[in-house]
């Protein structure tokens, strides 16, 4: 059996993170080190990157991944810096949070690699960012695979697909085994005829999921003894090249994509309802926030304003407010007034910042814009939550 294992190693640029990497980060560092056999294709946000680095003091650890990097067990894909939900942000963010998320990969891992797959936040495609993601040089993108059919279970994991848009080849994730715990569903059948191609959130292997049995540990000690063999997807892709390649419309999406919410129009509906009053207040927020920021680039204190912009953009601060229930992939019930706050405050300070270059309707607008999504969260909050 042929598994292909993509991990997405990301948390919010203003949260904390002590917890994900000693339960997790670590842990899957050490399993790769003590297995010489097994590769995997990673994404590792620059945000994440810079903090394990200037705030967690975790130099040594980002050394060890850039062992692995160099000896060809894990390869790096691009993505967006802050974790932005790329189809719903100005085109010129898009660009900013990838190039900036290079040059912090860059710093770290060296000068000398090509970044050749990228991986959109959330899996959240749309045709204008895949289109700009092939002009920055990428080569390929990896998928759910709701967004080839906008259905489950009819991709075939041994076709090569390429996205007709864009020219990107593509890569589908299989749901149903990411959903899973992928080391646990590959103990009970590692007899699988296709390709397993798994893809998910590098936090589910130890902080999201408690692996009592240390599954994932005996899944890469027994690689050999069952029969699985796991390479990167561009060695995947490159071995798959002389094959006829199918061109595809790829459909807006992302992991989360329900098949009515895809014939509806609704592909972001998580982080985008607009029957969800705090996400509708938010968007109308960030979308001003980034009106003015792109007003004002001549304003001395622009740095400070991008800085807090890019962190309000993360596609958490709307996951936060969405109240659906993740236990199907491990996760929480999606609500957290603290951290839907967090993120509106990144957005008011990103305004705030441009003193110099706004006037008082703009400075006014923005803080009124501020008070109503802070007013409307707790009203909503303590109406459900109060004891």
């Amino acid at each position: 059996m042929l598994w292909i294992n993509f991990l997405h190693f990301y948390q919010p640029a203003n949260s904390e993170i002590q917890n994900a990497t000693q339960k997790s980060y670590e842990r899957i560092i050490r399993a790769i080190e003590e297995n010489l056999s097994v590769k995997f294709t990673v994404n590792i946000t620059g945000c994440l990157l810079t903090r394990l680095d200037e705030d967690l003091k975790r130099i040594d650890l980002v050394r060890r991944i850039k062992r692995l990097v160099l000896k060809g067990k894990l390869e790096l894909v691009g993505s967006a810096a802050y974790h932005a939900l790329l189809p719903l942000v100005d085109l010129r963010i898009v660009r900013e949070q990838i190039e900036e998320n290079e040059q912090i990969l860059k710093k770290y891992f060296g000068e000398n690699f090509k970044l050749k797959g990228f991986f959109f936040p959330e899996m959240a495609y749309c045709p204008r960012v895949a289109s700009l993601i092939k002009e920055l040089g990428y080569e390929w993108i990896i998928l759910d695979e709701i967004s080839c059919f906008g259905e489950l279970d009819r991709i075939n994991f041994d076709q090569n697909y390429i996205d007709k848009e864009s020219g990107l080849k593509v890569v589908f994730r299989n749901r149903k085994i990411s959903q899973q715990y992928a080391p646990e569903a590959l103990l009970k059948d590692h007899k699988i005829d296709c390709p397993v191609i798994s893809a998910t959130d590098a936090e589910l292997y130890g902080l999201h999921h408690v692996d009592h049995s240390a599954n994932f540990e005996k899944l890469l000690a027994k690689l050999g003894q069952l029969k699985i063999d796991t390479i990167t997807i561009s060695q995947f892709i490159e071995q798959r090249d002389k094959l006829e390649h199918r061109k595809i419309k790829l459909l807006k999406s992302s992991w989360e994509s329900q098949v009515g919410e895809i014939q509806n129009n609704k592909s972001y509906l998580l982080w985008y309802d607009k029957k969800n009053k705090i996400q509708k207040l938010l968007w109308e927020f960030a979308e001003y926030a980034q009106e003015i920021y792109f007003a004002n680039q001549s304003d001395y204190n622009i740095w400070w304003s991008r800085w807090h912009l890019m962190r309000g953009l993360a596609s958490c601060t709307f996951w936060w407010a969405s109240k659906r229930d993740m236990g199907h992939v491990f996760g929480p019930i999606a609500w957290n007034p603290d951290q839907i706050e967090l993120g509106a405050n990144e957005l008011v300070r990103a305004i705030r910042d441009l003193e110099s270059s706004t006037d008082l309707n703009t400075k006014l607008k923005a803080e009124n814009m501020y008070l109503e999504i802070i007013k409307t969260l707790w009203k909503e909050h303590w109406a459900q939550y109060n004891p």
